[in-house]
């Protein structure tokens, strides 16, 4: 249940953020992933293809960055990282 609450709020923002930039196509997007986030990399790449359908960021590449740092203070988040229109 927390990692789909968190992956509905990345594809919440990857909209507003593409709308804010008046972009209709993002290229790529980036996403950090917390040590303590209960995802993975795998699991988010699996995922992608549907999370971001219908969207701007539908086919876009998508970069990770898995943290497996347990102190950091987003270590159970999911962070957007960088768009790229």
């Amino acid at each position: 249940m927390h990692e789909e609450a968190m992956l509905r709020d990345l594809r919440r923002k990857l909209v507003e953020l593409a709308q804010a930039n008046g972009a209709t196509q993002l290229t790529r997007v980036t996403l950090w992933i917390g040590a303590l986030s209960h995802s993975s990399e795998a699991t988010v790449r699996e995922r992608w293809t549907e999370l971001v359908r219908g969207t701007p960021a539908e086919g876009a590449a998508l970069q990770v960055v898995q943290s497996e740092d347990t102190s950091d203070r987003r270590a159970q988040s999911i962070v957007l990282m960088e768009i790229a229109i």
